[in-house]
């Protein structure tokens, strides 16, 4: 027992230094819940790590995600592979990451602590993680994504995956969610890549600056337009055009995750907030987004302080109310752009995510 709180402990210690952001959400879900999701923030972030570092070639990455999922799933001890990794990590690496993966084992044991569906759920989400999120990332440039299917694809493998986790541990959590199990998972799917989509908007400069882009090169096709030129041609009516569609899609994802928020009973006031926050905050960045096209920064779009506190109150004082919720979002949304993915898009993110549904269970 007192491993096992000492355990928890680090976890608690080490989530703001390597997320900020979760480690003020994370908080507000139901103890034993937030255990878990801290849990499976730090795994997310472990296979991050290991893909992210500038010193370790596409093999050595590749071999490290293999044993990572071994260790995930009880399969590897995790001493010697945190050892090793710990050893190669670039002098690039934040202290707080080398620190993460130096603990590996202290966060495989509060892993194992949880229920066998806790542990499968968080099992499949690293193990598509890690065998999907590399193809992107090791040919990401400044020329983008082909189209928006692959937009879907690359939004599932680093968001959607993650969505149709917490849909699994809500419905361990809350088990009269079950019955809404597959109509959850579809639209967490949806979730993901509006967040996902949100944060690629956001930070298109940001991106630059490490020669990426994740903008579809399909929705830029006009005339002489090219991705890799973005410095010389963001101040088009072609990029305008397109930025607008990308925002309307994005906005009609986020609608789906408020009706993912609507499943949750209004009594699971944690599990609902930990929702309507991200949706509010991505929200108002979609319409800083549209209201200045022609940013040059990531600053330039970030939203203030008191619009987080606004959005935090304002949705806290709606949480027991679905048509509130609704309200409440299509005042936020005002003025937005709203655009379906397509069809096609649609097709594939249901294909991906069932392909995940293949790779996570053997």
């Amino acid at each position: 027992m007192v491993e096992s709180l000492t355990d928890l402990q680090y976890q608690a210690r080490i989530l703001p230094g390597v997320s900020r952001t979760f480690a003020l959400t994370i908080p507000i879900l139901p103890k034993r819940l937030a255990e878990v999701v801290a849990n499976a923030y730090l795994l997310c972030r472990l296979a991050d790590t290991i893909e992210d570092d500038v010193d370790l070639d596409n093999e050595q990455k590749s071999g490290f995600h293999r044993r990572f999922v071994a260790i995930v799933r009880g399969e590897e001890a995790p001493e010697p592979f945190a050892e090793e990794l710990s050893s190669l990590l670039s002098s690039r690496a934040l202290a707080d990451e080398r620190d993460l993966v130096a603990c590996t084992a202290t966060v495989i044991r509060v892993t194992a602590r949880f229920s066998a569906a806790e542990r499968d759920a968080l099992t499949r989400c690293i193990s598509i993680m890690c065998a999907e999120m590399p193809e992107f990332q090791r040919r990401r440039s400044l020329s983008g994504l082909k189209d928006m299917d692959e937009m879907a694809r690359y939004c599932y493998a680093v968001a959607g995956v993650v969505g149709e986790m917490l849909t699994e541990l809500f419905c361990v959590h809350c088990p009269e969610l079950k019955s809404r199990r597959g109509e959850m998972m579809r639209l967490a799917v949806s979730f993901g890549q509006g967040l996902q989509m949100t944060n690629i908007l956001k930070d298109i400069w940001d991106d630059r600056e490490a020669l990426t882009c994740w903008l579809p090169r399909s929705v830029f096709a006009a005339g002489e337009f090219r991705l890799e030129r973005l410095d010389e041609f963001h101040d088009t009516e072609t990029f305008r055009v397109g930025l607008n569609e990308l925002v309307g899609i994005a906005h009609q994802h986020l609608r789906d995750a408020l009706a993912y928020t609507s499943c949750i009973p209004a009594r699971e006031i944690g599990i609902r907030k930990f929702c309507v926050w991200a949706i509010g905050l991505a929200v108002l960045t979609l319409r800083k987004i549209h209201a200045q096209p022609n940013f040059t920064s990531g600053q330039q779009v970030k939203i203030s302080r008191r619009s987080v506190k606004a959005t935090v109150l304002a949705t806290n004082l709606t949480l027991g109310s679905d048509r509130a919720l609704r309200l409440l979002f299509a005042l936020a949304a005002t003025g937005l752009p709203l655009k379906s993915a397509g069809s096609a898009a649609a097709g594939q993110l249901n294909a991906a995510s069932q392909e995940g549904m293949d790779a996570g269970h053997p």
